[in-house]
């Protein structure tokens, strides 16, 4: 794994390279990187999650909506964001805590335009406290299954994030890791389970395990605005690398289908093969492969 985090005072870019991971006790080499980015603003961080180290508080809890992208295509990576709006924004949708923010109109990507997720896009970036989108490749999809592999990109955004919020959290308070313990936090994950996520690093960062509250949230993305900003995060991205995809095959049609089964999809795999991107495991490009 190699990590790299800016010694910029107030923006911290986050980007992690992994190419091996402990899962459940056993290390396996991935068969392709999982690459994750993102962005800490450590001010706004700061400015809202303080401690006070005499009642060894910090207010209010921070929440992290995590949300994915991509789970059902043939082809390329499933994606997934987590994100950090700041403590007044986020909250549930339908008590309408964006009112009157450059984020007013958030709400589950899938209820929305294309191009309003794009508008949305870089607002996100912009006004998060901090993100981290992930990109776990079709590769890593056939080798641990669509499902594994979302849990996993949820885990690592996860992971990413908290590790980059303790760092600066103990550095801007001149403190160690385990004085960090004070940060309460809350992980909304979208879908009905949660990802196990390594307690044991979290622990050496200064996060404990008893400090956060994993939650999974039927239809979190229409429910919540941190989630639906993770929402948006992850299907942009991913968007974005279906349309770089397609200037590289433009005979599959990429751009219009975005790697999900349709006839034209289909008809495409059928005429000119299967690329390196697409996902093995799958029954049509398995069946493909095998015709």
């Amino acid at each position: 794994m190699s990590k790299q985090h800016s010694t910029d005072s107030s923006m911290t870019p986050i980007k992690v390279s992994i190419e091996s991971i402990d899962i459940k006790g056993q290390y396996i080499q991935l068969a392709a990187p999982i690459h994750l980015t993102g962005r800490l603003n450590i001010s706004e961080f700061l400015t809202q999650y303080s401690v006070d180290r005499q009642q060894n508080l910090t207010q209010p809890m921070l929440q992290i909506g995590i949300d994915e992208a991509g789970r059902g295509p043939l082809l390329g990576s499933v994606n997934v964001a987590a994100a950090i709006l700041p403590a007044a924004w986020s909250g549930l949708i339908e008590e309408q805590p964006l009112t009157g923010t450059p984020l007013s109109i958030l709400t589950d990507s899938k209820q929305l335009s294309e191009k309003k997720r794009d508008i949305l896009y870089p607002l996100v970036k912009q006004y998060a406290v901090g993100y981290v989108i992930a990109d776990i490749p079709a590769a890593v999809i056939d080798q641990v299954n669509i499902l594994q592999a979302t849990m996993l990109g949820m885990r690592l955004c996860t992971e990413t994030l908290l590790e980059a919020v303790a760092q600066q959290f103990a550095i801007a308070h001149e403190i160690e890791a385990d004085a960090v313990k004070p940060l309460q936090v809350e992980v909304l994950f979208d879908g009905n389970r949660c990802p196990e996520l390594d307690f044991g690093k979290l622990t050496k960062c200064g996060v404990e395990q008893a400090n956060i509250d994993c939650q999974a949230w039927v239809k979190g993305d229409a429910r919540h605005t941190s989630i639906a900003a993770g929402s948006i995060l992850a299907k942009v991205s991913r968007d974005e690398a279906m349309y770089v995809l397609d200037t590289q095959h433009p005979a599959y049609g990429i751009a219009k289908h975005k790697g999900y089964p349709t006839r034209a999809h289909m008809e495409a795999i059928e005429t000119y093969g299967v690329l390196s991107e697409h996902r093995r495991s799958f029954a049509p490009v398995r069946k493909a492969l095998e015709s």
